[in-house]
């Protein structure tokens, strides 16, 4: 701190005397005789890559507030860049990557000396892909293209770059300067957080990283540790929360809750994490025609990627009873070795994989320690019965497959928390699985009636996905029987339900007692209810997003939704067009970030007033808008009114 201090002060106008015995001073005497410096004078100050909160507030205090004066900082972490804010008020700037034309005039000043596209034509191919590459980030340009400017203006020659950006990111003095200050991100980190990003390289390059399923693995991978009273899925979520904010990793798809669904790295941090992998041995990569990593020692991790090399014979030497993860994305699953040679393993995931179903699935009763099996988007339509002896597995993702009937040993897996499937038939036993947290995928209506009831006894349930065909509507009972299993099941820890509905039935109309866990409410396809429903009301106080289909809404239906507490999206699906105006009034729905009305009649719209002070918060807005019915209205609808407004559809 004292040679920063020193730094700002070497840079100001000072006497001679001011500058007197400098080298002895302590840090309060340097933050006296700054503030005294600065005391009676404007100033701008810039002060770059600060990395932390405690590192702001021991610089911040020898700048007297003169309100004058301004101080800009430069942070890669958005906590950092929060707490610079004076007062609470929101002076917050981020960063976006340079555009495709900015991207291409900073690679063309530093390779040809020109503003201009000075690249010849031959080059034009490969330099886009490269400057891809580097994804509009002007360090990862600048380094790149300064490795480029002593390479002859050959294709050949750029081929090679960009085929090995990640073995030059190791070996060439050029890029020292970015590879130092990626390494410096990364060193910053804890172990554990190392861990779970250099993780990340299992994944292909520009790969969207499901959030959750990402959790899911670090978890079986055993990553993550309970910690103050957390959960462990807590305790992931709060480790990728951290990733994002000191900008290792790049959020997608951000929700109504401010939370990412998805998350995809730079490809030039996924060239450094890769190689700090191979120098721990941490992964072991096979792409295409290329390995990334060397097969010496035993192997802790292996991702394939859509490779038709013959695995069987590339591994057939390799010790394979250490190996904790396989991931294989794509690829003809008859070359790779026999699941017996994995014994050690606890996460397997095969993504769309070719011939699976002539694999060596049955053997899966051997991976005693398995905690995590995706067969997700692979051409597999049964499950071997041996997967009853998993004890361990935690997570089965079948989505994506053609898997419609598990088999009833399924239900002897007592610490499965979550099943993933597409149009899954209930298995006999399910109300045997306590634990069980997430259910996706159920096809109730081709359910047996006496599985139906089950449902109701799973007690930890947080999450389910049904499916209702008008063939629950000719099975009173059946239908009967699933309301009682959501009463029961609204009364333990639900806390989203997702209904794809191809029934006429109105059997939500009859939900009792109110769900109030319920944090998410979603409908699929066209059916409609008749009404908002009575169990829908302010005692919801966790209700954060709701999807609905309604014939009609009422102005008092707006009023009731408007005091929802927690709302934060709100998306409503009309049948037919309001037969009114409907106007949303100055009091209710604080919290509301995302609004949605969709009429089914296309050929008009409805008409939506917003009355002053109306959504406070709102910052996504989309409503049909008829001309000629907001003709007859003057084309006012109060859009003026919604302050925090930032998209319009």
């Amino acid at each position: 701190m004292k040679k920063i201090f020193k730094d700002i002060i070497y840079h100001m106008p000072t006497k001679d005397a001011f500058l007197k015995d400098i080298d002895t001073w302590n840090e309060k005497k340097f933050i006296e005789k700054l503030r005294e410096l600065l005391v009676d004078k404007r100033y701008l100050v810039i002060i770059d890559d600060v990395w932390s909160i405690s590192a702001w507030k021991a610089i911040s205090v020898v700048f007297p507030e003169n309100g004058s004066s301004i101080i800009i900082v430069t942070t890669r972490i958005s906590d950092v860049g929060r707490s610079c804010c004076l007062n609470g008020i929101d002076r917050n700037f981020e960063m976006e990557p340079l555009s495709e034309i900015h991207s291409r005039r900073l690679f063309c000043q530093r390779i040809f000396s020109t503003d201009e596209d000075g690249c010849p034509d031959i080059l034009q191919e490969v330099s886009t892909d490269i400057l891809k590459k580097c994804g509009g980030i002007p360090l990862a340009i600048i380094s790149i293209s300064g490795l480029l400017s002593n390479r002859p203006i050959i294709k050949e020659e750029w081929e090679k770059v960009k085929e090995s950006i990640g073995f030059v990111l190791d070996k060439n003095q050029n890029l020292e300067g970015m590879k130092s200050i990626l390494s410096l991100s990364y060193n910053d980190l804890p172990n554990y957080f190392k861990a779970c990003l250099i993780y990340l390289c299992i994944f292909p390059e520009d790969y969207i990283i499901e959030t959750n399923m990402l959790l899911r693995r670090w978890i079986a991978e055993g990553f993550v540790s309970e910690d103050c009273g957390m959960n462990l899925e807590d305790v992931a979520e709060s480790y990728f929360c951290e990733l994002v904010n000191r900008s290792l990793v790049q959020p997608v798809d951000i929700r109504f809750d401010s939370k990412a669904r998805a998350c995809r790295v730079h490809d030039i941090m996924l060239e450094l994490i890769t190689s700090k992998a191979t120098e721990e041995n941490f992964i072991t990569l096979l792409r295409g025609q290329t390995r990334k990593t060397n097969l010496h020692g035993y192997v802790r991790r292996l991702s394939i990627q859509d490779t038709d090399n013959d695995l069987s014979s590339l591994l057939v030497n390799k010790d394979l009873s250490h190996v904790r993860s396989l991931t294989c994305f794509g690829g003809n699953m008859n070359l790779l070795p026999q699941l017996a040679r994995f014994e050690a393993i606890r996460v397997l995931e095969f993504e769309g994989s070719m011939n699976l179903e002539q694999y060596d699935l049955e053997n899966t009763d051997k991976l005693f320690q398995l905690k995590y099996l995706s067969l997700r988007g692979s051409d597999i339509s049964h499950i071997p019965r041996q997967i009853a002896k998993l004890q361990n597995l935690l997570t089965l993702d079948i989505s994506e497959t053609f898997v419609e009937e598990l088999p009833t040993e399924l239900c002897l897996l007592k610490k499965l928390l979550h099943l993933f499937g597409n149009s899954l038939k209930l298995p006999d036993g399910i109300g045997n699985m306590r634990n069980l947290q997430v259910l996706t995928g159920i096809n109730i209506s081709n359910s047996s009636a006496s599985t139906v009831p089950e449902l109701g006894e799973l007690t930890s349930l947080r999450d389910l996905k049904i499916s209702l065909s008008d063939k629950l509507s000719k099975c009173k009972t059946k239908e009967e029987m699933l309301l009682a299993s959501l009463c029961k099941l609204s009364s333990y820890k639900l806390q989203s339900l997702h209904i794809i509905y191809n029934s006429s039935d109105d059997l939500l109309e009859r939900w009792f007692p109110i769900p109030c866990f319920l944090r998410l409410f979603r409908m699929s396809t066209n059916h409609f209810l008749p009404q908002l429903p009575k169990w829908i009301k302010p005692s919801l106080t966790k209700m954060a997003y709701l999807n609905i289909n309604l014939r009609e809404i009422k102005e008092e239906d707006m009023e009731t939704l408007g005091d929802l507490p927690a709302l934060l999206c709100l998306e409503i699906w009309l049948e037919p067009n309001p037969k009114k105006q409907l106007t949303v009034q100055s009091t209710g729905f604080p919290c509301l970030k995302e609004f949605l009305l969709v009429c089914g009649d296309h050929d008009g719209g409805a008409y939506l007033t917003f009355g002053k002070g109306a959504m406070p918060k709102l910052e996504k807005l989309e409503i049909p808008f008829h001309v000629l019915m907001a003709k007859s209205h003057g084309f006012y609808f109060g859009i003026n009114n919604l302050l925090r407004l930032k998209e319009v559809f």
